[in-house]
């Protein structure tokens, strides 16, 4: 039996399966890029990468359910609030979501993001979509849960 043909077949479906891979590396790279163009310079991960200093930053619990009120949570590096244990604050919450929310330094300035919650992240009252700059005093709430952000100078 000749199987020269089924070679040829299957090396060009390698070929095919290798360039889909490298199109959608290629997609998801672009996807970042363009999300960055208007965020400005440093990194997505939440840790800044020079450009300023980030100061000492806490977030305090201003009421909650499952946090004891007055409770100081270190911002250092970033931190992700929700429901799930994988959060860096947990607290049970009936409107959070697992990963809620994250607020994260970049360029001496803190940020906070939602992470596509199902009900929201309230930054002073005002719906956070995207990224939003959070500064000293602001309040953050997630459902019956808040925060009041306090930087050291």
């Amino acid at each position: 039996m000749d199987f020269e043909p089924l070679s040829i077949a299957l090396k060009f479906a390698f070929l095919g399966v290798l360039y889909l891979f490298l199109f959608w590396i290629a997609v998801a790279a672009r996807k970042d890029l363009r999300r960055n163009a208007n965020g400005g310079s440093g990194d997505q991960t939440g840790i800044s990468s020079g450009g300023g200093t980030a100061r000492d930053a806490w977030l305090i619990v201003e009421s909650s359910d499952s946090l004891d009120r007055g409770s100081r949570f270190d911002l250092f590096g970033g931190v992700t609030l929700g429901r799930s244990a994988d959060a860096d604050i947990a607290f049970t919450d009936r409107y959070a979501s697992g990963i809620h929310a994250r607020v994260y330094p970049r360029a001496g300035r803190y940020f906070v993001e939602d992470m596509n919650s199902t009900n929201g992240t309230l930054l002073n009252g005002t719906p956070v979509n995207g990224e939003i700059e959070i500064r000293d005093g602001s309040t953050l709430a997630i459902g019956d849960t808040s925060f009041r952000l306090q930087i050291d100078d």
